[in-house]
């Protein structure tokens, strides 16, 4: 069965418009008005944050137990090996990086907040584009828990 060349320059052009209608440019979500707190996710369920509120967008912290210097730095490392990522700010206590995705090449903003006197790190992760994610920010959050635990690891 072949599709007429016709339909596929119309569902190209409907897609098209479908991914700039949901096209969002890059959010200032941290330092501007409150330097110790990252911005809250939307009601859309494309978010979670470790400073929401306990709900279906709220995510652990990540924890460490050593100098927060070298969690930091390892966390770096971590995002810098990351296919597809790539950090986008640094600030003493913040990073912020954008994770692009393989196909459609959606952008999310994961950001990290170091909170050194209580070693955590506060993360939110979010897309700029569409309504639903399907569970993608959260994975991608515990797959860096992972990263950073185990790099931290003695």
């Amino acid at each position: 069965m072949t599709i007429p060349t016709g339909n596929i320059k119309i569902f190209l052009g409907i897609m098209a418009l479908g991914m700039a209608a949901c096209a969002s440019t890059q959010p200032s979500t941290q330092g501007s008005e409150n330097p110790s707190a990252l911005k809250p996710c939307p009601r859309s369920p494309n978010c979670v944050s470790s400073q929401g509120p306990h709900g279906k967008q709220y995510i652990l912290p990540l924890a460490y137990s050593t100098d927060p210097d070298v969690a930091y730095q390892a966390l770096i490392g971590i995002l810098d090996a990351e296919k597809r990522a790539t950090i986008v700010a640094r600030k003493k206590n913040y990073i912020h990086a954008e994770f692009v995705s393989r196909i459609f090449r959606f952008v999310d903003d994961v950001e990290f907040l170091f909170e050194p006197d209580q070693f955590v790190v506060h993360v939110r992760s979010a897309s700029r584009s569409g309504s639903y994610d399907f569970g993608a920010n959260r994975r991608r959050i515990e797959h860096l828990r992972r990263l950073f635990a185990a790099a931290l690891e003695p």
